[in-house]
């Protein structure tokens, strides 16, 4: 094989992984970042620079999706909608590389386009595909979108949503943020490594680990190739956690001895953030719906070898009538529409609806109903949400203030210097991308009533 067919062959071998990642998320309704680990996975012994197109190509294309129809449907005599399956996958994913890519020739996605078409026969529209995406070529310097929907492919429901809560500024600075890239946010284990000895360990393998301005414990890592085979990671020394996230265990201010029940813990994040700050005393419990999380606990734990935190199954809506008053601190980091984390997991803009958060809203007060019964008088509940929706988040605290003898706990200097809001007196944040380097991620502390 000579050398140019050698990189043709790469060239194609990607592009037929990105082609099945993508037909999976977006004809299947599968979820870009499962699809694309396990892909990663499968194929290893690709060389790092197609690992890194495979996943750039991939969530590229679901990130700018609207916009990306909205040009093929103004370059086609078919409409998207139309097309077969197969065809509409690899012309999106081929509009993302010309409009998104510099780096790789349109002549070179249009042949390659045309390859994928035919390996999965349906040569027959190869024409039809190499004459519609040299339209795109040709004409896209025209694609400037005024709309900010099809500018960030944000649905219109949920833009008229945020404008409604926020200045038009900020959620503008939101939308960029969400479309920018952004390091891999781990928190550190002090209880088995210290910060230099975590920092050492990375940069040895040549990984770029910079601190959070956010978190004294969490790096943000750069120029890694697979996190699974950094020693830090293998060791348990650190764990993919964003710096909003761990500013739970910060807010929750837990003390020595402390028994910390998280009901919804899955993978650990939160829990294991409790339990290295606990040094070894008191009890983290974590549980979750179904033993398929469980065991993510449990391999975490296992990783993490903290022995001061075990993980459980157990439906967070059912009362645990073992637990009533037994919690210094209760965790509800509760399922929600996960519109903060869109940035990491573009697809959940497209499955969120103004239905499922109404639906959502009243599973968090059934568990957070629940949840309240666990604390000990004087203790601890902390509700959190990886949302920017304000039905979520401010709309439920108000609730349950209403519902149940807590009251606001104040959370000022907890959480250090970074994070500067005046509501942190009253006991919650709202942090938002855009206006700090994080997910966006809402916290409310309360304090239990003493009878």
């Amino acid at each position: 094989m000579t050398k140019a067919a050698g990189k043709t062959s790469r060239a194609t071998k990607s592009r037929e992984v990105i082609l099945d990642i993508l037909f999976e998320v977006l004809e299947r309704d599968g979820f870009v970042h499962g699809s694309l680990r396990m892909a990663l996975e499968k194929y290893q012994y690709l060389e790092k620079p197609d690992r890194a197109l495979i996943t750039r190509v991939a969530e590229g294309t679901v990130e700018n999706l609207l916009a990306i129809d909205e040009v093929l449907n103004c370059c086609s005599s078919i409409h998207t909608a139309k097309m077969k399956p197969v065809v509409r996958t690899v012309l999106r994913m081929s509009v993302y590389q010309i409009l998104w890519m510099d780096r790789v020739p349109d002549s070179a996605v249009c042949n390659e386009a045309v390859k994928l078409v035919q390996g999965r026969r349906l040569g027959g529209l190869g024409g039809f595909v190499n004459g519609v995406l040299r339209g795109v070529a040709r004409r896209k310097d025209e694609f400037l979108f005024e709309d900010w929907s099809l500018r960030y492919s944000m649905p219109r429901w949920i833009l008229e949503m945020w404008e409604e809560q926020y200045p038009k500024e900020t959620v503008e600075g939101m939308l960029r943020a969400f479309l920018e890239d952004a390091p891999t946010a781990v928190r550190c284990n002090l209880s088995l490594a210290s910060m230099e000895e975590v920092r050492e360990s990375l940069e040895g393998q040549q990984v770029k680990a910079e601190p959070s301005p956010l978190s004294p414990q969490v790096l943000l890592l750069e120029g890694y190739d697979c996190l699974e085979r950094l020693e830090a990671f293998r060791r348990g020394w650190i764990l993919v956690q964003d710096a909003a996230s761990a500013l739970v265990a910060d807010a929750a201010d837990p003390k020595p001895g402390s028994t910390v029940l998280d009901v919804c813990g899955a993978p650990g994040g939160k829990g294991l953030h409790m339990a290295d700050r606990l040094k070894g005393t008191g009890q983290v419990v974590v549980r979750d719906l179904t033993e398929g999380k469980i065991r993510l606990v449990e391999e975490n734990i296992a990783r993490a070898r903290l022995g001061n935190i075990k993980a459980e199954v157990w439906d967070a809506r059912e009362f645990d009538g073992r637990w009533q008053e037994k919690a210094d601190i209760v965790v509800a980091d509760l399922p929600c529409s996960g519109l903060g984390v869109i940035g990491k997991k573009p697809d959940i803009k497209y499955h969120a609806s103004k239905e499922r958060i109404e639906s959502l809203v009243l599973l968090q007060r059934q568990i957070l109903t629940a949840a309240a019964r666990y604390v000990k008088p004087g203790g601890t509940l902390v509700y959190s949400t990886c949302t920017v929706s304000r039905q979520e988040n401010e709309g439920q605290r108000e609730w349950f203030l209403e519902n149940f003898p807590f009251s606001p706990e104040d959370i000022k200097g907890r959480m250090g210097t970074a994070v500067k809001e005046e509501s942190m007196k009253d006991g919650y944040v709202q942090l938002l991308p855009g206006r700090y380097p994080c997910d966006g991620f809402f916290i409310a502390v309360f304090r239990k009533e003493r009878e």
